[in-house]
């Protein structure tokens, strides 16, 4: 059930509408988020509910028992972490660690077939299963580390991990940040409701309009990559690809920081106008917050971070980024993506007391970005090879005409104004005009519905 289909809005509507009963009566809230969640994500495929219930179960009985026992705490957190870990192995990478092995031992001859024997079932990836083995992941450490407070019970640890705004493609929320709303019997506020609504129709907006324009130029290139031989074509594909995942990925996220808003709930930002970054290290604090966070939190610190030697503050960081682009997926063009991101974050320790005006440093980051996403994007390392030769190179024919005369430099142009203009907020006088607010949201709704690109479906959707 996609954000941007008619199905959701129907469902959104029911539970919306019902919300204001459900919450006045505790029980009845808890039990109503995690029905219509339920619903939610079984819309897909109902057998992976299975899943959901199996490691969210097992965490919260480990949650419970760490507490319970506390001589024998980290032997249940260490369970809980196996559990969801083994889960992403299996539905995640067990077909291409699988083929991987047999492809390491046909090279010194040895006939293997393990990826033939890789159960079926596993071949279908379940939605969101990164996102919310993360936030049950999440539960049990901090209640290791004394800094949450435990579910009253698995009602209600059911309803915070599967809580559908977040579910399948967040931001990653911690419990410690949405138990005590859930447990408060909050009055939503007229403008709470409004700001609620305006976050929905600025996520539809970037999702359906931008991110959906600019995915028609973008895959159209990448359906034939090799028949593209045009450094020029493949720059405008790449800033395109740059703005389209940025407005997809931040308009599910509006649209999800929109609903929790209806129903009285809080979640953190989950972008910061990342292409503004100065800095790689201020680009990882702006892009997917959530994510980013996690693994500084919960893999970077723990690993020592940088209170550690050169060596190991330089292994804690590759590590680090290795492993989030590995999250990403079972795919040697992540993990390539998240060592050049690794090596840009040590060249930037390395080149610290370099100074440079704010504007070229932007400029810098902001390409360097835009090159990453190449191995993103492309399905394979050689795809990934074959576009940044054109790219770093001056061969080619350099069709600009052809390029500009389409609608992609149009979005581009819009993408960018919104991305790069907002270094200049409006002024307060603006933004508090009642009649430009009216006009403002009015116009945007009409072109939600007047122009908005082709459905797609939610890039982080795969994840």
């Amino acid at each position: 059930m996609l954000f941007n289909s008619l199905p959701f809005l129907v469902f959104a509507a029911v539970f919306l509408g019902l919300w204001p009963v459900m919450k006045k009566r505790n029980t009845s809230k808890w039990w109503w988020i995690c029905i219509m969640s339920f619903v939610f994500y079984g819309w897909w495929d109902w057998r992976f509910l299975f899943l959901l219930l199996g490691t969210g179960t097992l965490d919260y009985i480990c949650g419970h028992l760490l507490l319970k026992q506390p001589s024998l705490k980290r032997m249940w957190l260490w369970l809980s972490l196996g559990g969801n870990i083994a889960s992403l192995l299996i539905f995640k990478y067990s077909l291409w660690l699988a083929t991987a092995a047999d492809q390491l031992f046909h090279a010194y001859g040895i006939n293997t077939h393990f990826g033939e024997s890789v159960p079926e079932f596993t071949l279908v990836l379940p939605v969101g299963i990164s996102f919310y083995t993360f936030n049950s992941m999440s539960y049990t450490i901090d209640l290791y580390r004394g800094k949450a407070r435990p579910a009253d019970n698995l009602l209600h640890f059911f309803a915070f991990i599967s809580f559908f705004p977040h579910l399948v493609a967040g931001p990653i929320i911690r419990a410690r940040d949405i138990l005590g709303q859930l447990r408060a019997d909050k009055r939503i506020h007229s403008l709470e409701i409004l700001n609620g609504i305006k976050t929905c129709i600025w996520g539809f907006f970037q999702k359906m309009v931008l991110a959906d324009n600019l995915a028609v130029f973008v895959n159209q290139q990448f359906n034939d990559v090799q028949r593209v031989n045009d450094g020029f074509t493949w720059w405008i594909c790449m800033f395109a690809f740059s703005f389209q995942i940025y407005f997809d990925f931040n308009g599910y996220s509006s649209i999800a920081r929109g609903i929790a808003k209806l129903c009285g709930i809080h979640f953190r930002l989950n972008f910061n106008h990342p292409y503004l970054a100065d800095s790689f290290g201020n680009f990882w604090q702006r892009w997917h917050i959530s994510l980013s966070s996690f693994f500084r939190d919960y893999v970077y610190i723990p690993l020592g971070g940088n209170r550690r030697s050169p060596l190991r503050n330089l292994f804690n960081r590759w590590f680090t980024m290795l492993l989030s682009g590995l999250w990403h997926g079972a795919n040697l063009t992540f993990i390539a993506w998240g060592a050049l991101h690794a090596a840009y974050l040590s060249l930037e320790k390395l080149f610290k007391h370099v100074t440079a005006p704010r504007l070229l440093k932007r400029t810098a980051v902001f390409l360097a970005v835009v090159l990453a996403w190449v191995f993103f994007r492309a399905e394979n390392i050689t795809e990934a090879l074959h576009i940044l030769k054109h790219m770093l190179s001056l061969d080619g024919t350099w069709r600009v005409k052809a390029v500009l005369a389409g609608n992609v430099s149009i979005w581009l142009l819009v993408s960018a104004g919104l991305e790069f203009g907002s270094a200049w907020p409006l002024s307060s006088r603006v933004r508090n005009n009642t009649v430009v607010q009216v006009i403002f949201w009015s116009l945007l709704v009409g072109v939600i519905i007047y122009f908005r690109g082709p459905e797609q479906q939610f890039i982080y959707f795969q994840f």
